[in-house]
């Protein structure tokens, strides 16, 4: 099922889960069974991540069919315009249309390690739109998302520019708009206000991940595209005495998130689980809580 159509059949909030494929194949078996304990939550779609530069690519293709395999869930896979060709991507396309996925999400990707600019990492596909025109135009039957960034993408300090980037994309034919991480709610607001004052009109998806670990916040914020930390946020987590009060601190930040968006009735929810379902189990406890004690 196109997730546009599970969007748009959608009577209450979707959830879906990320993952990324894992380094070891001794892990593999972890991560099923991460995602084993997930499916009782009822997501609507997971998404399997692109390393670096497409390093991961058939990594992503063995996660991306066995979940299709062996689940029956519904998967997008990421694909990433960094070091892909026309007939590179033209071949993961066909081979997923005979394996009945018929789900992607366009993105530039990253840079890989020794590449220091995306003119010299870049082959057939410049930018995302240049990928969903790319899918459109020889692949119609499979749907597409792209990403928004709430805060601003940082490469983009023209927000207003950067949300024109962003109409190009859904203009050319993207179905859904999916968010990096955030940790005020504010910003996605007015993310979303953005876009329908720029004609965007797709369903904009929010993508919540709880800090789990002092190290964790850490690199949030050393990412490139790194989440600006809410003071509140920040006292609780640097006064907390360990790693297991960080955790309980992050995941009642991030229910607080979950539960305020579902109150102002938005389309979905994606949740960054880092191959882990300890964080995302629990939110959805604390969420059923509240609606069985109110």
């Amino acid at each position: 099922m196109l997730v546009k159509e599970i969007l748009e059949s959608a009577t209450k909030p979707v959830f879906s889960f990320e993952f990324f494929p894992p380094k070891q194949t001794s892990d593999w078996d972890k991560l099923f069974h991460t995602i084993s304990e997930l499916i009782p939550f009822n997501p609507s779609y997971v998404s399997v991540t692109y390393g670096a530069g497409g390093s991961t690519r058939s990594r992503t293709h063995d996660l991306v069919t066995k979940i299709q395999r062996e689940t029956g869930l519904t998967v997008v896979s990421h694909l990433t315009c960094i070091c892909s060709s026309k007939e590179e991507i033209r071949h993961i396309l066909e081979d997923y249309s005979k394996q009945g996925i018929k789900n992607v999400l366009a993105l530039r990707g990253d840079l890989p390690p020794g590449s220091f600019s995306y003119e010299e990492a870049t082959k057939d596909f410049r930018r995302a739109i240049d990928l969903v025109r790319f899918i459109v135009e020889n692949f119609p039957e499979i749907g597409i998302g792209v990403a928004g960034f709430p805060e601003g993408h940082p490469q983009t300090p023209n927000r207003l520019q950067e949300i024109e980037y962003l109409k190009a994309k859904v203009d050319q034919g993207a179905d859904y708009i999916v968010t990096q991480l955030f940790f005020d709610n504010r910003d996605f607001y007015d993310f979303v206000g953005r876009c329908s004052l720029a004609g965007i009109n797709v369903p904009i998806i929010p993508g919540i991940m709880p800090v789990t670990t002092k190290k964790g916040l850490i690199r949030m914020s050393e990412l490139a595209l790194g989440a600006r930390i809410p003071a509140p946020l920040l006292k609780k987590v640097l006064d907390a005495p360990n790693d297991e009060d960080v955790a309980k601190i992050g995941i009642a930040w991030a229910t607080e998130q979950v539960r305020n968006l579902i109150d102002n009735h938005i389309k979905g929810i994606h949740f960054y689980t880092l191959n882990n379902a300890e964080a995302t189990r629990r939110i959805f406890q604390n969420i059923a809580d509240r609606e069985k004690a109110g």
